[in-house]
């Protein structure tokens, strides 16, 4: 039995949830799955997962095995990625984790920069706008926006974004333009249902040294992104939207930027990764760019 090929697939495994799932990341049988987790059991005498014939369950044993695993795993191939550096170019791969709307509108519209500059770093994003266990879901690094809860991660702000208040030249025409603050509370808001406050919004400006906080009425709510961003574009309500998100819109006048001179708190951005006695080269290198990218659009906002 290969001990590290071992490794890796009880990895897959745990990381998938079943052996068909696994074997499929890894393109063999799931019964070849099924036969190594068998040997490495039998090799390690400890029972790793539970199986029954609805679902896979990790025992305490196989938890403290699979962190044991990731660890050798990870060392491995930082090894590998560094004894490759002595050659002058950076190897390895990267699963990255962010929401879609980053990714689409911020991060792939970029990325030929970083792939030009190391074309031997293979990456793969893992797109979700709910948080995940990085770890769990075999992820590298995740860039998160806003205030970051508690964690056992190590996070790095790498830059902010700022708030555009928009509203289409349809809605305004029909509303007119609000001119202040103030004048906000008569106009009518697209609902985001992150915001988890029903149907109404509280968006906060500040205005020199006053915080000035604007209850907002929704009468259309989502939970998207970008229908958030197309319910704006239609004429639905004014919308507070993340700048790189609508700054095509605002160019192509499907949307207008309003009370450009009131900022509201600029969002940071940070990339967060698993604690580990060591960065892998390929993963700093992502981390790096990432904050030269923030800081080239920050120049431009």
């Amino acid at each position: 039995m290969d001990r590290l090929q071992a490794m890796e697939t009880f990895v897959r495994v745990v990381e998938a949830g079943s052996f068909k799932k696994a074997a499929d990341t890894m393109q063999v049988l799931a019964s070849t799955v099924t036969r190594t987790i068998k040997e490495l059991e039998s090799h390690l005498g400890v029972r790793l997962l539970n199986r029954t014939t609805r679902a896979l369950s990790v025992t305490d044993a196989g938890l403290r095995y699979y962190d044991g695993c990731k660890v050798l795993l990870r060392d491995v191939q930082l090894t590998e990625e560094m004894a490759s550096q002595q050659s002058g170019a950076l190897r390895g791969s990267i699963r990255i984790g962010t929401t879609p709307t980053l990714a689409r509108n911020f991060i792939i519209p970029a990325l030929r920069d970083f792939t030009d500059r190391y074309p031997a770093i293979d990456l793969d994003f893992h797109l979700v706008d709910a948080t995940v266990d990085i770890v769990q879901h075999g992820i590298d690094c995740v860039i998160r926006t806003g205030a970051l809860q508690p964690s056992r991660l190590v996070a790095r702000r790498i830059g902010a974004f700022h708030w555009y208040l928009c509203g289409s030249p349809d809605y305004l025409k029909r509303h007119g333009k609000p001119t202040s603050v103030a004048a906000l509370r008569k106009h009518v808001a697209v609902g985001y249902v992150g915001n988890r406050s029903g149907h109404s919004s509280n968006w906060t400006f500040r205005d020199g040294a006053r915080v000035i906080t604007v209850p907002m009425v929704n009468r259309i709510s989502v939970n998207d992104t970008d229908a958030y961003v197309a319910a704006g574009v239609a004429g639905f309500g004014l919308i507070r939207v993340a700048s790189y998100m609508v700054r095509q819109h605002i160019a192509d006048g499907r949307l207008v930027r309003l009370l450009a001179n009131i900022e509201a708190p600029p969002e940071p951005i940070s990339i967060l990764y698993p604690q580990s006695r060591h960065l892998s080269p390929a993963i700093r290198a992502f981390i790096d760019w990432c904050a030269e990218l923030l800081a080239k659009e920050a120049a431009a906002w």
